[in-house]
C-alpha cells in the first residue's frame, strides 16, 4: 500500500494525501477525515514521499553514484551538492559501486535516511531495457520518494530522467570522422551501461549508413585507466586503425600514449576522440578533441524539476542536452 493507492481509494490527488499527513489548512475537515479514514483502514504508513518536498521535509537530497573517485561524477557531486544547498537542502551521499546487488542495498539504505528525493548519478543505474525487471527496485523507490536518473533511463511513475543525446552525437561524430578518410575506427569503452551502449548504437549506425561493414575486433572493452589502455593497445600488435573513439578521456588519453610510444602522428595517421570533455583532455600533448556530454546541464535540469516537482507542478519524464563534439588538435576535421 503507497500514496497512489490512498490517493486513489480515497478519490483524491497525491498531493492531496501529502498535505492530509501534514495537516495543511489548504484541506478541508470533511477531506482529511476521509482520506484519515483510508489510511487507517489500511494501516497505511507516510512515507518520505507523502511528507513532500516542501511540506515539512527533511530537506535531504540523497545522491548515489558508484564511485566518486571517477572525474565525471565527482564534478556532478559537487555540482548538485553545492546548488541544491542554495535551495535548503543538504545532500546525502553513497557510493553503490557497480553491482547489482550493490545498487540495490545502497538505494534501500540511502531510502532510510528519510531523504525527500533521490538523485541516481551515471547511466550504469539504467538499462537498455526501460522496462526491465534489473531496474524494478528503482521503481519500488519511487513509491516512496522522486528518483531523478543522471544520463540514465529508467519509465515509471515518478522517475524523471535527464540524458545527454549519445547516440546522436556519436552517430554524427562518427559519420565526420568516416568523411575525413578513416575507415578503420576503433570504438574504445570500459563498460556496458546504458550510455555506453548508447554511443555503440551510434557508432555502428555511423558505420553502416557509410557502408562500412562492422569490424568486432574493432569494439574493445577494458578498464579506464590511461596506462593499461596504452600498454593494451601496444600488446595487440594485430590491430589496425586510423581513428579512435572513445567513450570516456581517459581511454582516449590511452590510445594517445599508444600512438606516441609507436611514432604514430596524430592527427595526421591516426585520429582520436575521448568523451566528457574533462580536465584530462586538456592535460594531454596534444590536446584532446572530446564530446561535451553536458553533465553540468543535466544537473540544473534535474535540479529545476525537483523544485518544479515541490511546487505540484507537472514535469517531462524524460530530457535531453544536446552533446557537442569540442574539436581540439588530435583530429584533423
Amino acid at each position: 500500500m503507497n500514496i497512489y493507492d490512498i490517493a486513489e481509494l480515497a478519490g483524491v490527488s497525491i498531493a492531496t494525501v501529502s498535505r492530509v499527513v501534514n495537516d495543511s489548512p489548504m484541506v478541508s475537515e470533511k477531506t482529511k477525515q476521509r482520506v484519515r479514514k483510508v489510511m487507517e483502514e489500511n494501516n497505511y504508513t507516510p512515507n518520505v514521499f507523502a511528507r513532500g518536498l516542501g511540506l515539512n521535509s527533511m530537506k535531504t537530497v540523497g545522491l548515489i553514484c558508484p564511485d566518486v573517485a571517477d572525474a565525471y561524477m565527482a564534478k556532478a557531486v559537487a555540482y548538485l551538492e553545492h546548488n541544491l544547498k542554495e535551495y535548503g537542502y543538504d545532500c546525502i551521499l553513497y557510493c553503490s559501486g557497480h553491482g547489482y546487488e550493490d545498487r540495490q542495498i545502497a538505494v534501500s539504505t540511502i531510502l532510510n535516511k528519510r531523504i525527500d528525493a533521490l538523485v541516481l548519478i551515471g547511466s550504469s543505474y539504467a538499462d537498455d531495457d526501460a522496462d526491465s525487471e534489473q531496474v524494478e527496485y528503482i521503481r519500488e523507490a519511487a513509491k516512496q520518494v522522486p528518483v531523478f536518473l543522471m544520463n540514465g533511463y529508467v519509465r515509471g511513475d515518478n522517475i524523471y530522467c535527464a540524458l545527454c543525446n549519445d547516440y546522436d552525437i556519436t552517430f554524427l561524430t562518427v559519420s565526420e570522422l568516416i568523411q575525413s578518410g578513416r575507415k578503420r575506427i576503433l570504438f574504445l569503452s570500459d563498460s556496458h551501461s546504458y550510455s555506453a551502449n548508447q554511443k555503440l548504437r551510434g557508432y555502428e549506425e555511423a558505420l553502416r549508413q557509410a557502408g562500412i561493414p562492422v569490424d568486432e575486433s574493432l569494439k574493445l572493452y577494458i578498464q579506464n585507466d590511461i596506462n593499461q589502455v596504452r600498454d593494451y593497445l601496444l600488446f595487440r600488435s594485430d590491430l589496425k586503425m586510423d581513428a579512435v573513439f572513445a567513450t570516456e578521456d581517459g581511454l582516449a588519453a590511452g590510445a594517445l600514449k599508444y600512438a606516441k610510444k609507436k611514432g604514430i602522428s596524430v592527427p595526421e595517421s591516426i585520429s582520436i576522440i575521448g568523451y566528457n570533455n574533462s580536465e584530462l583532455s586538456v592535460c594531454c600533448d596534444p590536446e584532446l578533441s572530446t564530446i561535451d556530454s553536458r553533465g553540468e546541464r543535466l544537473c540544473r535540469i534535474i535540479i529545476d524539476s525537483m523544485m518544479l516537482l515541490k511546487q505540484n507542478k507537472t514535469i517531462k519524464q524524460k530530457v535531453f542536452a544536446n552533446g557537442f563534439l569540442v574539436r581540439r588538435y588530435t583530429t584533423d576535421f
